[in-house]
């Protein structure tokens, strides 16, 4: 215990151990909600690291808790040692280095198996709407105003804006009215709607058959 004690408040344990207090401060700071664990990601590029989309306090947290064993375990030897004068003092040196080294190349460890076990996922856009059949739910669609819903790949709903090209005649059976079904086939960032077109379901011919294996192809 002794020994313990020795290594934690000797050079460069020490270090270690007082910026590990106060990553742990501030993780209690976080659990009663006083802090943002994201307070500082404005504030460094951790890109240049190889460990961004990380906030940046997780990555000085994992740092200076792999850090400080390494710098303790370090210490603990440098003691047992019969290293003196400049000789420890260059050793202390190099096993504060080394313990950096040590959090960091851990941080990246960590950060490249989390990426390969959950990766990045595109953010939804608006464009994902495109050539979708959507179903009107307003009376009418025209080219100020209309409302449609159209369903995602996830299954999840949405209601978007929608407009005709041109002015639609109430009384022709194509003409977009509550209820009916439309193709989402441009999108206008300006007016941030989409431009919609009649569609009939009837004439939709689903998903391609696949063809049994061996089959031959039919010839003309």
């Amino acid at each position: 215990m002794r020994e313990f004690l020795n290594a934690a408040t000797s050079f460069p344990a020490v270090l270690f151990g007082a910026a590990l207090a106060v990553v742990i401060f501030f993780w209690l700071l976080v659990l009663v909600g006083s802090a943002d664990h994201h307070s500082f990601d404005g504030d460094l590029d951790t890109d240049l690291a190889g460990v961004g989309g990380v906030p940046v306090t997780v990555s000085v947290s994992v740092i200076t808790v792999f850090g400080w064993f390494a710098a303790l375990t370090g210490t603990v030897l440098l003691h047992r040692s019969d290293a003196s004068g400049l000789t420890r003092a260059g050793l202390a040196g190099a096993v504060l280095v080394g313990a950096l080294l040590t959090g960091l190349v851990v941080l990246r460890v960590l950060v490249r198996l989390f990426r390969r076990r959950f990766p990045d996922e595109p953010p939804p856009s608006r464009q994902d709407f495109l050539g979708r059949v959507c179903t009107v739910r307003t009376g009418s669609v025209g080219t100020d105003f209309g409302q449609a819903e159209v369903t995602a790949d996830d299954g999840s709903t949405a209601i978007v804006q929608v407009r005709l090209l041109a002015p639609a005649d109430p009384a022709d059976p194509a003409a977009l009215t509550a209820g009916s079904a439309g193709l989402l086939y441009a999108y206008d960032d300006a007016g941030e709607f989409f431009w919609v077109s009649p569609y009939d379901r009837a004439l939709d011919p689903g998903p391609p058959t696949p063809r049994p294996r061996g089959a031959k192809r039919p010839t003309g």
